[in-house]
């Protein structure tokens, strides 16, 4: 029997530092290079393309809804436009959509991956098409480190010619048929939120094979000063850059990536190995050739009121956990767009549970988790 200490927080999933991120956010400190741009931005950046390999460059920025943001006006979207976005995740996801005016277009889950449906992502275009409304992008996204149905997807884009951009934000570490996720798409996108697998505290990234994506994406994130003596701008830029501080702790946590995504695919392990004999109780395993960082462990329950019922049980104890993202086609402020859905995302959030995941998680602490769950199942 494990005792529980109620006064101690077990948080679903919180930041894990290294050895290193001190040592080269004090460099930064010590030659003055605080501000955005510097070595550590570079080095990061460098340490992201060999971790993704695939010949990749890499832009290191303020967030990954920043990185979403450029990604989508690098793709030519415009007001008016159509972008298709799976429902089922993070608001972030299509809330850069509406920052340039476009309409984003919610398409449902399918069940294997929790991911984007290839069949209602059809269905869905094919309408916009009919409409006379082409959709200018899709976002896939990797939902808790699940890849997408890359395969399917992908093969749906190039029919109708329309790009990816690849919300790989949950999904460092994860592979499909062993190639990274954040390279499937014509442009990928990385977030180094306090809670993802690693962390520079707030922060993300563009990735892309493409060159002048990226150095696109650089000038647009610096302010889009021209070539100039002067202060000189002929289109709007953002304020998008990485410091070069939080690159430093960026650097750090890139030596401990593979660390971290081996510890949080061990609190999958355990588990799925003493509470999915429980009655009702499905957890999301991975289909042959893909590989999940785990960034999250999430159950499916039998009901609303059960999932309700283990997510109180857990919080009277200090235990962190959250419901599944409810469906971005449900949130209020994007009720009104057009939807393509069969219930799946609905059903997953009504059910599913986000358990204490870090790669910071003791053994003892795990215990306790899993201990409160079965007493409570």
């Amino acid at each position: 029997m494990v005792v529980v200490d109620i006064n101690k927080k077990i948080w679903l999933s919180s930041p894990h530092m290294g050895e290193m991120e001190q040592v080269y956010v004090k460099e930064a400190f010590d030659t003055n290079w605080v501000a955005p741009l510097g070595p550590n931005v570079n080095a990061f950046e460098d340490a992201i393309a060999d971790s993704l390999k695939e010949n990749v460059k890499i832009a290191a920025l303020s967030s990954g809804t920043a990185a979403l943001h450029l990604g989508l006006k690098l793709l030519g979207v415009e007001s008016g436009d159509m972008v298709i976005c799976q429902s089922f995740t993070f608001s972030a996801s299509a809330n850069p959509i509406c920052y340039l005016g476009a309409i984003p277009v919610f398409v449902d889950s399918e069940t294997d991956t929790w991911n984007l449906s290839p069949a209602l992502l059809e269905n869905a275009i094919q309408d916009c098409i009919k409409k006379g409304k082409k959709p200018k992008a899709i976002i896939a996204v990797h939902l808790y480190g699940m890849p997408y149905k890359v395969k399917e997807v992908k093969a749906i884009s190039e029919t109708y010619g329309i790009p990816i951009l690849e919300d790989s934000a949950e999904a460092l570490g994860s592979t499909c048929n062993r190639q990274a996720c954040g390279t499937f798409g014509d442009i990928g996108v990385l977030s180094f939120n306090g809670n993802k697998i690693i962390t520079t505290s707030g922060g993300g990234a563009l990735v892309s094979r493409n060159t002048d994506y990226v150095k696109k994406a650089i000038f647009l994130a610096t302010q889009a000063r021209d070539e100039a003596p002067h202060y000189q701008h002929s289109q709007l830029g953002y304020n998008y850059r990485m410091s070069n501080v939080l690159a430093g702790v960026g650097r750090g946590q890139m030596l401990v990536l593979e660390d971290r995504v081996m510890a949080r695919r061990r609190n999958y392990e355990r588990y799925h190995e003493e509470l999915g004999s429980l009655p009702g109780i499905e957890f999301l395993s991975e289909p042959s050739g893909y590989f999940s960082n785990r960034w999250l462990s999430c159950v499916l329950t039998p009901s609303y009121k059960v999932r309700e019922q283990l997510r109180l049980a857990l919080l009277e104890q200090n235990i962190e956990s959250r419901p599944l993202w409810k469906p971005l086609h449900l949130q209020p402020v994007f009720e009104n767009f057009p939807k393509f859905t069969d219930g799946t995302a609905e059903d997953l959030f009504n059910r599913g549970l986000c358990l204490p995941s870090g790669s910071n998680l003791s053994h003892d602490d795990l215990s306790c988790v899993i201990q409160k769950i079965k007493s409570t199942l």
